[in-house]
């Protein structure tokens, strides 16, 4: 019987092409740990607080990134074709930031944020209707969330050097501020009210014949 079990311990594993499908098992990290022993120099209460606080920016980012998607399928009017393709440029650029970011959680040992349901109940950002809106509406509400994202960002920053994490706060200041200012920058003037064709003279200087 012993010599059954060796010679069958000894076999060699049967090779199939055959998926091993349905598979379930625990999770090998949960949602808000961070990897103790990883040499960093950063200890681990800093590293649970950054990589809470950067999940909370990477939601409301992943937020912001489909909201220009939305609003990229969804926008009318006359400058239709300018703001279809600016929302789009937009939109990549989010992604980029959203990749960084969660990069960044992950190399600091924690979990990040990732489904669409998870990101919903943690957001900051105002959920839009799921009707098309106005492009005033459209660009109001995006100039919305990117003041919730630049509010967090600079606030965050300044912990992160607090707490000597000199790599988070040049990922939020090099790249997740100066995108965000950039695009609000790019927003903002298609909400201003100017002529399109004829220049309005000043009050002084018009005269009736």
């Amino acid at each position: 019987m012993a010599k059954i079990e060796i010679e069958s311990h000894l076999a060699p594993r049967r090779i199939s092409a055959q998926p091993h499908l349905h598979q379930r098992a625990a999770e090998i990290q949960a949602y808000g740990t961070v990897n103790r022993l990883l040499p960093l120099e950063l200890e681990e209460p800093v590293r649970l607080e950054i990589t809470s606080q950067l999940n909370q920016l990477l939601a409301d980012t992943m937020t912001l990134r489909d909201l220009y998607k939305k609003s990229h399928w969804q926008t009318a009017g006359p400058t239709f074709y300018q703001l279809h393709l600016l929302f789009d440029k937009h939109f990549d650029e989010q992604a980029e930031l959203v990749d960084s970011i969660a990069e960044r959680i992950q190399l600091l040992g924690g979990v990040s944020i990732a489904m669409a349901h998870d990101v919903a109940e943690t957001t900051h950002i105002e959920r839009p209707p799921r009707g098309r809106e106005e492009a005033p509406f459209q660009i109001s509400r995006l100039l919305d969330a990117h003041q919730v994202i630049i509010s967090e960002t600079r606030k965050m920053a300044g912990r992160a050097t607090q707490l000597g994490d000199d790599g988070s706060n040049d990922l939020l200041i090099s790249e997740v501020l100066r995108t965000n200012e950039l695009q609000v920058w790019f927003l903002s003037e298609h909400l201003v009210d100017v002529p399109l064709v004829k220049a309005e003279e000043p009050q002084s200087e018009r005269r009736d014949f």
